[in-house]
């Protein structure tokens, strides 16, 4: 047994082992508890960052943790190949997409299998094979057949240059981030899937996932966004025509004066034919993003119609205006607008000169008298009139001050008491919400709706790199499925970033009979919602999923970024409910158990170029100073000499050059102390601080176990069990021990940062053991609890020592240690003993004495009843199984 610890070496020997004996291959046994183990798959860029690294440690020291608990485990991998990252590299490379990807998914995998992760990498997939793709095509032809796909216009991110839509995600500033273009919204044809069918029952489920953090579940109920209101109809002045709106505060309805419309709502096409000030206005509107966020952030501007709306209670006109905080793809495309109860409309207001009624007061006003009020700019500042509120009353209580409306104030928005509202004067909230629902509900002019802020999902994408769409345009304008799958895409293409290279391709798309191929591709997140389902019959030739999916899912344990909390998960929940309904699976949600690991983290450094922009260093390029308490002082950068400055503490990116190259480090120190860092630093779900000490630290404590088991491998291998120990032999073995139940705790509640900690304080007490028969028992037995705990974390060196030290031929098929309880029994306690706080000394007690027992022990004591003295105890202090402290006072 080689005395230096040579990880290339141990980690080559361990890999060949797993290689050669399929030690993670996964095969279907009924007879035992199955374990389902993903992380989210990567996308193939070219090289593992240490965000990748630390989401795949953190999901293999979870699967082999369950492999050694007995379990049957699947972890698979696999490629999210597809999109349009790869279309943008190969523009500027030169060559296919697919090349690029194949190359790199090949040096991605080297990569992960240097790693030591345990895959099943028989069951590898990669989104862009056809044998992957067909699947979904088939089912997108079943969702036609049922109606839950359909064609419509929807209005969209266009960017001009790249010729294609842009998620909202992908819009930075009104421009697109690859090329940089004013972005438009543009109405074009669009393909959908109707998830707000299933909406009620994704919101509903979400009260199941018991596994998943709250903080994602919360995220998806407000994505999901189910409200309760009333859906009203306004007319039209001068027209039959109605004006839909939705609202979920029809208590406000008696004080709107204006109504909204989006600029691509017919009303405002039709008013802008004789208008050339709002047809800029809306050519205008069409510049920019569609993102709720940025209508929440953006300058609020509109543009009167000309035509009015009657209000469906009071039948008063009220004016329509084109706004651009108003989307067409939400709701109706229209909102009835409060000024004086929402913060939005009261700034919109205000610009434009719109009367602002207030018709809510704060339940605390009843029986006061209060002012009514009908403002416009114009008397802003001035006396309102006063009057009685006939609903209210008057109390004979001096007047409360009005509400000013030359500032916004939150009591506006808040739910109350109507009034200035006729027949619904005095009510609240819920009594007003039923009686506005029924009064128009009568009238054939609305009722109380059900509405979720969940839009259908819009999976056509106009790239080339991706899953082609299986539908056929017809000769007479109609659309159908594709018969023949898969519908491949070719592969040999040079895209060149003017559009996709299917459009112009007649021998993709032309078909017989005057048909023709859909040239859109699928929205990538289309392939990433069903691969884990995938991977149970990833050989599967004659259907999309096979009985081995219903042995498999739902998976057990899902590791990812929070990043992905809303739309990949939702969809992949939405998919799998789509393969239920098909009879692909048994289950109703695809993962059980949750977790969202934190970021990897560094410092970032930098300086400041003529032309104002920063250039940004890598840490690894920068000399430090910190004073004593490690506060950074200055930094120079090596190369130079030359200050550089702090630009604080970031998740790592390329754009802030503050990564940290895994490849560098795993050569230098190898895969385990990666691996254990990673783990060690900071747990699971929180942010990770990188520190390159902290590496070396961890480097070292792999060589401390290393000289440890080597240095002792000939006395443990002759060694028996720990029995008949003396009291110091049996303390040590207490501590090893109760260390072992934290660990075994810490792995249930996946704290992998803890379990360091306990076998780091294992090797301490196995260091320390004093020479006795009794060390070469505990020597064997510590030395095998400790290797049993790590070998989730670092596979490679424990399984090297497991065999050496002649525990077993693999240590991933040993039994998981279980603490022995007789261990953990104790007949005495030592006490520390304080008089008047000051440590005076310590006693010995049996486990079950009292306060008065270790009082008195702690008196007998001579070498502390000298501090005790002739003074009277005023009190005594104790803190059990742990200090006794008397309170003295002087004679």
């Amino acid at each position: 047994m080689q005395t230096d610890y040579d990880p290339r070496a141990v980690e080559a020997a361990a890999q060949r082992y797993w290689e050669d004996n399929q030690s993670f291959k996964a095969v279907e046994d009924a007879s035992r508890e199955k374990f389902y183990c993903l992380s989210m798959f990567p996308y193939p860029s070219g090289r593992l960052h240490m965000g990748h690294v630390r989401n795949y440690t953190i999901g293999d020291v979870i699967a082999r943790h369950q492999r050694m608990l007995g379990k049957n485990v699947l972890q698979p991998m696999g490629w999210d190949a597809f999109g349009l990252p790869a279309e943008n590299a190969a523009i500027q490379h030169g060559i296919p997409p697919s090349q690029w990807t194949k190359s790199n998914v090949a040096y991605m995998k080297g990569q992960l299998k240097q790693l030591g992760f345990g895959y099943d990498w028989d069951r590898e997939l990669a989104t862009c094979d056809p044998d992957y793709y067909r699947w979904e095509q088939w089912l997108f032809t079943r969702l036609m057949a049922k109606g839950l796909a359909y064609r419509s216009r929807a209005t969209v991110n266009w960017d001009p240059v790249d010729q294609t839509v842009l998620a909202n995600e992908q819009v930075i500033d009104g421009k697109g981030w690859r090329s940089g273009a004013a972005v438009e919204k543009r109405e074009i044809e669009q393909w959908f899937v109707r998830i707000t069918d299933y909406a009620q029952e994704l919101l509903d489920a979400l009260d199941g996932l018991d596994g998943w953090p709250e903080r994602v579940r919360t995220m998806q109920r407000n994505w999901i966004g189910r409200s309760e209101g009333v859906h009203m109809d306004f007319g039209i002045q001068g027209s039959d025509e109605v004006l839909g709106i939705y609202t979920t505060r029809p208590d406000t309805v008696m004080g709107v004066t204006y109504v909204a419309v989006a600029a691509e709502h017919p009303l405002a096409h039709r008013a802008a034919e004789n208008n050339s000030e709002l047809t800029a206005f809306i050519e205008e509107c069409r510049q920019g993003g569609t993102s709720e966020a940025e209508i929440e952030t953006m300058e609020k501007k509109g543009h009167r119609l000309g035509i009015d709306a009657i209000h469906p209670i009071t039948g008063e006109p009220v004016p329509i205006f084109a706004a651009n905080f108003v989307l067409m793809g939400y709701g109706t495309g229209a909102v009835m607008a409060v000024p004086a109860h929402d913060h939005r409309d009261f700034d919109f207001a205000k610009k434009y000169n719109i009367p602002i009624k207030p018709v809510i007061v704060p339940p605390e006003w009843q029986g006061r008298q209060i002012y009514k009020l009908i403002v416009s700019n114009d008397a802003i500042g001035d006396r309102p009139i006063a009057g009685e509120s006939p609903a209210l009353g008057v109390s004979g209580e001096p007047a409360l001050d009005p509400l000013q409306f030359d500032k916004w104030d939150e009591r506006f928005e808040q739910r109350g008491v109507l009034f200035d509202s006729g027949p619904f004067d005095g009510l609240d909230f819920d009594q007003a919400l039923d009686a506005i629902a029924n009064w128009l509900s009568e009238r054939g002019k609305g009722s109380k709706t059900v509405n979720f802020r969940l839009r259908d999902w819009g999976v056509s994408r106009q790239r080339y790199w991706g899953c082609p769409l299986p539908v056929v345009q017809t000769a007479d304008g109609d659309v159908r499925a594709e018969t023949h799958l898969p519908v491949r895409l070719p592969d040999d293409v040079v895209v060149d970033g003017s559009g996709s290279p299917l459009k112009r391709m007649p021998a993709f798309f032309e078909l017989p009979n005057g048909e023709a191929r859909e040239t859109d591709t699928f929205d990538t997140f289309f392939e990433s919602s069903w691969y884990y389902a995938r991977y149970c019959s990833a050989d599967c030739d004659t259907a999309m999923l096979d009985e081995r999916a219903k042995y498999w899912l739902p998976v057990d344990q899902y590791v990812g970024g929070i990043e992905h909390a809303v739309l990949h998960l939702l969809y992949a929940r939405f998919f799998h409910k789509l393969m239920r309904d098909e009879g692909l699976v048994d289950c109703d949600e695809p993962f059980a158990r949750l977790l969202t690991q934190g970021m990897v983290i560094a410092e970032t450094w930098y300086r400041d170029e003529a032309d104002g922009r920063k250039q940004w260093f890598n840490p690894a390029d920068v000399e430090v100073q910190r004073d004593e308490k490690g506060k950074i002082i200055g930094a120079t950068l090596k190369a130079d000499g030359q200050p550089v400055y702090f630009g604080g503490i970031e998740k790592m990116s390329k754009s802030k050059n503050n990564g940290v190259d895994p490849q560098t480090l795993t050569e230098r120190y190898g895969a385990d102390t990666v691996r254990l860092y990673t783990m060690f630093t900071s747990p699971p779900d929180q942010s990770l601080e990188w520190n390159d000490e902290g590496v070396e630290g961890a480097f070292r404590f792999i060589k401390r176990l290393w000289a440890l088991a080597v240095g002792e491998a000939e006395l443990m291998r002759a060694a028996g069990d720990p029995v008949d120990l003396d009291e110091s032999a049996q303390a040590a073995r207490r501590e090893i021990h109760g260390a072992l139940k934290k660990a075994l705790f810490d792995y249930e509640r996946q704290q992998f940062n803890t379990v360091v900690s306990a076998c780091m304080s294992m090797v301490n007490v196995l260091y320390k053991l004093e020479d006795s028969p009794a060390r070469a028992p505990l020597l064997r037995e510590g030395v095998s609890i400790v290797l049993r705990l790590l070998a989730p974390i670092a596979p490679h060196v424990t399984h090297h020592l497991w065999l050496e030290l002649g525990l077993g031929e693999d240590i991933l098929q040993s039994s998981w240690p279980q603490v022995d309880a007789s261990a953990l029994k104790q007949d005495n306690l030592e006490y520390v003993v304080q008089v008047n706080g000051k440590v005076r000394g310590s006693v010995k007690v049996p486990v079950d004495a009292d306060k008065d027992a270790v009082q008195a022990a702690a008196l007998a004591n001579e070498q502390i009843s000298k501090f005790v003295g002739d003074g009277t105890i005023r009190k005594v202090i104790l803190v059990p199984k742990k200090l006794l402290n008397i309170v003295v006072s002087a004679a």
